[in-house]
């Protein structure tokens, strides 16, 4: 039998997951497990380049690894795991901090953006944290790491990295492809249906975690349009705030825009705007339960981060090894 492609993702609980993260991609990833070894972590460690409530980051880490098994992610079939629960991240990152050039990271523009937010703590490891995203990647050797186009840029260092390394010591990092994932649903905010749905703006974004009669209050005051023909029509263009609640209504229920028109037909957003509410509670119920009690759970969710940091740091340590000796590290 041939062996799985590996693929890599790391994500960072620097905040609480909502309906367009789940609709978007997290709802595609469990199908993927059939088809990939895959290995999705907690990037903790990334977090840190912006100060964070202790408290808060060990509380939501925990929560996200929950929801992430909520949606469908199973630890047998996947590995899950805490980044800075494996000790190679660092250690890799700080070795491939020595091959990156200090021209390549000053391009970046995730280190602009972030400074820019950041003046009075733009810290070293903002600078150098693609090194350690490289070392997140090439320490299981994927074939492929998911990306956005605002990663883009850190898989292509990390390529160029690995490249490096490589014309040096020889055959040492397998080059890693983008893989860029069958998207689902692009979900806008219910507040502001030109731009993503996005934590930032609360009002108009839909967590996996919030309660029923929260989320009915904030489709209820979702934006439709401002003209007077108040019917349930796709048009994108002339009424994006309908486009979007047909395209979270057809991403949960499975229907074709077609058949939304056809059911709310001379009805208006008074009928329209609770039923999309009402369909969205129920997808997220059974997400919101499941990690509710997985949360309760302690001794199952530590076996689970636990097993998964046993498993990557097998994986990584074998990579981190053969690392040291190219590099001309005595043995532990």
């Amino acid at each position: 039998m041939d062996e799985k492609k590996v693929m890599l993702s790391g994500i960072q609980p620097s905040g609480d997951l909502h309906l367009g993260n789940y609709l978007g991609a997290i709802k595609n990833w469990a199908d993927r497990a059939e088809e990939f070894d895959c290995y999705y972590f907690m990037a903790d460690m990334h977090t840190i380049t912006v100060r964070q409530n202790p408290a808060d980051l060990r509380r939501r880490t925990l929560e996200q690894l929950a929801q992430y098994i909520a949606c469908g992610l199973d630890p047998e079939k996947n590995t899950l795991f805490i980044q800075s629960h494996v000790p190679a991240h660092a250690e890799l990152g700080w070795v491939l901090n020595c091959y990156t050039m200090f021209g390549e990271l000053s391009r970046m523009t995730q280190f602009k953006d972030k400074s820019a937010k950041n003046a009075d703590n733009i810290n070293g490891g903002l600078f150098t944290y693609p090194c350690l995203m490289a070392a997140d990647i090439l320490l299981y050797q994927p074939d492929f790491v998911p990306v956005g186009n605002d990663q883009k840029q850190h898989v292509e260092l990390t390529r160029d990295v690995a490249e490096r390394f490589n014309h040096i010591y020889g055959d040492v990092f397998k080059i890693p492809q983008p893989y860029i994932p069958k998207t689902g649903a692009r979900i806008m905010g219910l507040t502001s249906p030109e731009s993503k749905m996005s934590k930032s703006t609360p009002e108009g974004c839909v967590f996996l975690m919030e309660k029923p009669e929260d989320i009915q209050r904030k489709f209820k005051r979702a934006i439709t349009d401002s003209d007077t023909e108040n019917c349930v029509r796709y048009d994108p263009e002339h009424k994006p705030g309908v486009a979007n609640l047909m395209n979270i209504y057809a991403a949960v229920t499975g229907k074709s825009y077609e058949e939304i028109e056809a059911e709310f037909s001379g009805c208006g957003y008074g009928r329209f705007k609770p039923a999309v509410g009402e369909a969205v509670i129920e997808t997220l119920r059974p997400i919101r339960e499941e990690a509710t009690r997985i949360l309760g759970d302690k001794a199952y969710l530590e076996s689970v981060y636990k097993s998964g940091a046993e498993k990557a740091s097998y994986v990584a340590g074998k990579t981190l090894r053969k690392v040291y000796k190219k590099v001309g590290f005595v043995a532990r």
